[in-house]
């Protein structure tokens, strides 16, 4: 039996309830990391059908181990918490995907201040969050990848999605930063 590539290693993904996130979590598992499925969705709903929950129990029905953890990246505490239960659960930190965001595919005289807020706090403040509480422990282990789920470096028009847009691009430049400032520390860092 060949080993797998992530055997041994622990990968949390943020916003891994459902879609992108669901799909990422289960595919670590199948690779062999012990995965770690955030978010806020403790139940499913007929609006957002998937929990974290519901993902652990996908992961464990491929024979993999996997950890519930409801987070809200806005909120410190959580992500704080999150790696807390995850070292405490699987001894270590691997992977962090930078999944989780906020989305809005609107022009800007259609986008109140408000919820660009939201989509600043979620996508930017949330993975900047992350990568601080997270790094620590890849540095620790002189090995670790963070990965987060934004587009590469543009200066395309985003015509109807300036708020969302800006604030990908902000995910951008923090795996961007994060690959610059922790390369010697053998922690890679990439924007998807």
């Amino acid at each position: 039996m060949t080993p797998k590539a992530l055997e041994g290693r622990v990968a949390v993904v943020t916003g891994s309830s459902r879609g992108i996130g669901r799909a990422l979590a289960l595919r670590l598992a199948r690779e062999g990391a012990r995965v770690v499925v955030t978010g806020k969705s403790e139940a499913s709903t007929e609006r957002l059908p998937g929990s974290i929950h519901s993902v652990v129990e996908a992961i464990r029905a491929l024979g993999g181990e996997a950890l519930p953890v409801r987070m809200d990246v806005r909120r410190e505490e959580d992500v704080e918490g999150m790696v807390k239960k995850t070292i405490q659960a699987f001894g270590r930190l691997d992977v962090l995907i930078n999944n989780a965001s906020a989305l809005w595919w609107e022009p800007v005289l259609k986008t109140p201040p408000k919820r660009y807020d939201l989509l600043w706090e979620v996508n930017v403040r949330g993975t900047y969050l992350c990568c601080y509480h997270t790094l620590p422990n890849l540095i620790e282990n002189g090995w670790g990848h963070v990965v987060t789920m934004s587009p590469p470096i543009s200066a395309d028009p985003s015509p109807g999605r300036v708020a969302y847009a800006t604030t990908k691009m902000g995910m951008t430049r923090i795996a961007l930063g994060v690959a610059a400032e922790h390369k010697k520390d053998n922690v890679a860092s990439n924007a998807l």
